[in-house]
């Protein structure tokens, strides 16, 4: 499970940037879409996200690990290290309850 509130509170910067990056099919960020699984924040500052897609064939799979890579980086962490997971895969039970409210799931 997720835990979305640690993440809110540990590391809002970082936060409100995942905020802002949006799988292109979902109208939902990748944050309350449930896409990132865990944040580390190094002694040296950099940042390791491990994340996932909605699907091993997602059309932007090559394209939105970066986009999380930068914004990250926007959340002023020089370093960032993306690890791509599908253990567990995702699944729409993922999706946050604002997310799931706004999707009308």
């Amino acid at each position: 499970m997720i835990d979305r509130k640690h993440f809110e509170t540990t590391f809002p910067n970082i936060v409100h940037e995942l905020r802002s990056v949006y799988d292109p099919e979902i109208p939902i960020d990748v944050f309350e879409l449930g896409l990132i699984y865990d944040i580390v924040l190094q002694e040296d500052n950099s940042v390791d996200v491990t994340m996932t897609l909605t699907a091993p064939n997602c059309p932007v799979a090559g394209e939105l690990p970066q986009w999380i890579q930068e914004a990250v980086e926007k959340a002023g962490h020089d370093k960032v290290r993306i690890e791509l997971t599908f253990d567990p895969p995702w699944t729409p039970e993922m999706v946050s309850d604002d997310g799931r409210l706004y999707l009308g799931m």
